[in-house]
């Protein structure tokens, strides 16, 4: 089989990984990848989908896995159907879910799906007249896509009134941003849920947890991640019960019975208030850093999972996890997330201990290879994985990999995992 992966983060090396070590797959190309994919396959600078699709029929492309939300949103599933090629992901319809906070907001009230208190706006009048019926703290988000920066989380009435206004202006988040959701702020622990649906069937991964603050703690600016590990013991039966009938079976149910069947992955970001699940935001593919820690977690071949979802197989394939736990540390450039930093060389120490070897390894994110050698170009530079028998082995493992990485201005949050690890 020959796999195509779009994209060129964290989160597709991850995929792409998975991929290298599934006997059914001969041959990996990503669009773009990175200086690091180069590793697992071969990459294809092409970044208009219909030409991308010529592509992939000329090359005899079984199969194409998108990584990125903004190839979902713009119609590459759409594109590569019509050309009658195989490709797991939704469709621009249904990609809405994540495009458009708003559609995802008015989905969850049509089908009753626990989310908090809202409205949706472009007047500011109206937005601050709900703000004033608010306790903060008040969350303030843009409609459109904002490369995971467009919450804000105001502190006081006027903060989220100034927030508000600079996206409603422009200012702020340009078009994303000039109809806007405000809502109630719920205070309980995260999660993130992903599940793999053909639009009929789905299966649920095991849940994760990320770590978005810069620092330790939960401290300092939201970013894309710094962390995250799985499983998690903040879930048992019982809460896993609730999500899957109040959360993912509505949702799966709804977008069908809406003429827009989900294909692809569902990514429920939920926050639990007093043991019960509220949907905070809907993404439509793996996160990232959450990809990198269930895909070593995925017994059943990464191939065959994406493949019978792409084709409405769902039903005739029986998942199965390792029972083990994932725990990945970011390691991020200097500058992250205010602005870019210089290019760094990365330097890794020789893996001289055995066990660190078989139980850590490195998805490579904002990498870039200059002549012959890799350098730190990103803001979120890799994750470093580590797999073990519990969350503390597999932390370790992590941690011990993180500390052979070299590169200038190297950032990490130290606490990865903490919630779990103080149970």
């Amino acid at each position: 089989m020959k796999v195509l992966v779009v994209g060129g983060g964290g989160r597709e090396y991850a995929i792409g990984l998975a991929l290298k070590k599934d006997e059914n797959v001969e041959k990996i190309y990503f669009a773009p990848g990175n200086g690091a994919t180069l590793e697992l396959g071969a990459n294809v600078e092409i970044d208009d989908w219909r030409e991308l699709a010529r592509f992939a029929k000329d090359e005899g492309i079984d199969l194409t896995v998108v990584g990125p939300e903004a190839p979902l949103v713009e119609g590459i599933v759409d594109i590569f159907k019509e050309e009658g090629l195989t490709i797991f992901g939704p469709s621009q319809k249904a990609a809405l879910l994540e495009g458009s906070k708003i559609y995802m907001k008015n989905f969850l009230k049509r089908h009753n799906i626990p989310t908090a208190r809202y409205i949706e706006t472009s007047v500011m009048d109206e937005a601050a007249q709900f703000i004033d019926e608010l306790e903060p703290p008040i969350v303030v988000k843009a409609d459109g896509l904002c490369a995971g920066k467009g919450v804000i989380i105001a502190q006081s009435k006027e903060e989220a009134k100034e927030a508000a206004g600079q996206m409603l202006s422009g200012e702020a988040f340009g078009p994303a941003g000039q109809r806007v959701v405000i809502e109630e702020y719920l205070d309980g622990y995260e999660l993130s849920i992903f599940a793999v649906s053909d639009g009929e069937d789905y299966i649920i991964f095991p849940a994760a947890q990320d770590h978005k603050r810069l620092l330790d703690g939960d401290k300092g600016p939201n970013t894309g991640g710094m962390g995250a590990y799985a499983p998690t013991p903040l879930i048992d039966e019982e809460l896993y019960k609730k999500i899957e009938e109040r959360i993912i079976a509505p949702t799966i149910t709804g977008m069908r019975e809406e003429g827009t069947p989900f294909e692809g992955v569902l990514f429920a970001g939920l926050m639990i208030v007093d043991g019960e699940p509220y949907v905070l935001e809907f993404n439509v593919r793996f996160g990232d850093p959450e990809c990198e820690v269930l895909m070593p977690l995925l017994k059943t071949p990464a191939s065959e999972l994406f493949y019978k979802a792409a084709t409405k197989q769902m039903k005739d394939l029986k998942v199965e996890f390792y029972d083990r736990y994932a725990v990945g540390v970011v390691l991020a450039s200097e500058n992250y997330p205010y602005g870019k930093s210089k290019p760094s060389e990365i330097i890794v120490d020789e893996i001289v201990h055995k066990e660190l070897a078989e139980h850590a390894h490195i998805c490579y994110a904002g990498v870039s290879l200059i002549e012959g050698k890799l350098f730190a170009t990103g803001g979120r530079v890799l994750v470093c994985v580590g797999v073990g028998e519990s969350i503390k082995e597999a932390r370790d493992y992590a941690y011990m990999l993180a500390g052979q990485v070299h590169f200038a201005g190297k950032k990490l949050r130290t606490d990865i995992a903490y919630q779990a690890l103080r149970q």
